[in-house]
């Protein structure tokens, strides 16, 4: 039987960060996927915020050119407010690239990543790991553990599972944890451009017809083009695709492509970040945590600093074995800084109609609502802000 410190669940951008620096920390990682391969089954667009790209390390190969502006369009299509910032806000990233540098970073760490491997479940049981009944990290662990099971594989025993599997968690489910329970269902399209023919732009249709509850897109990273739809699955009666295939016809922003080269899509958790988060035998990151702005859907720049914050209390407290530590890792206090994007996200579910949308479009034009606007899409803050190093000093004085 195989034995390690922490298994991760997922291989996206929170679980393989999470895997790399819980490596870093001395600890004995596994990361298994049952895709095959990572540029498959992608679902983000990709787009990075300026914040992310300030705080993080991403390799800028992979970033597509600066946005600085967003181009804000009624149902009408007609007069769009066009919102310019003074510095770069947003670039677009070459996902499956930033997947692979993402897993080489996680290996050279130390983290083992297995792919074309599917978690089946998780059960309490009883291992002794190696060492003279010492594990990897130095803490002896004749107690109980996890034991989890793979497909087609022996069960691994391991100290704590780490659930990065996605906005329909099956790892929350086997450990009692929460489980998201609002989601806008997103789809995209990806063309190909020819370099120099599109300027940079973040392209916003708010027109409920399309997109009820959210917004259709178009940005590119001046290799590709992508077109997306988002909203409630209840109110996409003609269903997601048709009214993305129907959205790109004329979406504005774009130039003529050719056929689509990818497909995308998916469910996004937008009903904030999860109160029970972790538990003593493993916690959620990324999307499984529900770290997605709830106004936005934007979930690249919580997933990277979630996984910090979660490395270093998984470490802390596989450390100490002081149960306290896990409290460091609150959901319901790092809810609290969602509670106005979850207000304004009650606000845009209510815009029903055109004549609603054309209206809310309105108010956005006087110097109030632009002002909003640029908040929301130019800001500075980030969720969380939480300071790693601020948590390994709590678990020192504990």
């Amino acid at each position: 039987m195989r034995t390690v410190d922490v298994l991760v669940v997922g291989a996206g951008l929170a679980g393989l960060r999470t895997a790399r620096l819980l490596a870093l920390r001395g600890l004995d990682v596994m990361v298994v996927d049952r895709r095959r391969s990572l540029s498959t089954g992608i679902r983000t667009t990709g787009i990075f915020v300026r914040r992310t790209l300030d705080d993080f390390d991403l390799p800028g190969q992979l970033l597509g050119p600066g946005v600085r502006d967003v181009l804000l369009y009624p149902p009408s299509r007609r007069a769009p407010i066009r919102l310019t910032s003074e510095r770069d806000e947003y670039r677009v990233a070459d996902m499956a690239g930033v997947y692979e540098h993402a897993r080489r970073a996680a290996e050279s760490a130390g983290a083992r990543v297995l792919l074309g491997v599917r978690y089946v479940g998780a059960s309490m049981g009883w291992a002794r790991f190696p060492g003279g009944g010492e594990s990897v990290a130095g803490r002896f662990v004749g107690a109980e553990s996890v034991m989890v099971q793979l497909a087609g594989a022996e069960p691994v025993a391991v100290r704590f599972v780490v659930g990065a599997d996605g906005a329909r968690s099956r790892v929350a489910r086997d450990l009692g944890l929460d489980v998201n329970r609002r989601f806008l269902v997103g789809a995209e399209l990806v063309h190909p451009v020819a370099s120099g023919t599109t300027a940079p732009a973040f392209h916003c249709v708010l027109d409920p017809r399309v997109a009820p509850g959210y917004l259709g897109w178009v940005i590119d990273d001046g290799r590709h083009a992508h077109v997306g739809v988002a909203g409630y699955p209840g109110a996409m009666r003609t269903g997601v695709r048709h009214l993305l295939d129907a959205f790109a016809a004329d979406a504005p922003g774009r130039a003529a492509p050719a056929g689509p080269v990818e497909r995308r899509g998916g469910p996004i958790p937008v009903g904030g970040v999860l109160r029970r988060l972790a538990c003593p035998v493993g916690l959620l990151v990324g999307d499984a945590a529900g770290a997605v702005s709830p106004l936005t859907a934007g979930g690249l720049d919580p997933c990277l600093r979630m996984s910090e914050l979660a490395a270093a209390v998984v470490a802390g407290y596989l450390r100490t074995g002081d149960r306290r530590v896990l409290s460091l890792y609150d959901g319901g206090a790092l809810r609290t800084r969602f509670r106005g994007r979850l207000l304004l996200r009650r606000v845009f579910a209510g815009i029903r109609s055109p004549a609603a949308a054309e209206a809310a479009v309105a108010v956005l034009r006087g110097r109030a609502g632009r002002a909003l606007a640029a908040r929301i899409l130019f800001g500075d803050g980030s969720f969380p802000a939480v300071n790693p190093q601020l948590v390994d000093a709590a678990i020192g004085h504990r």
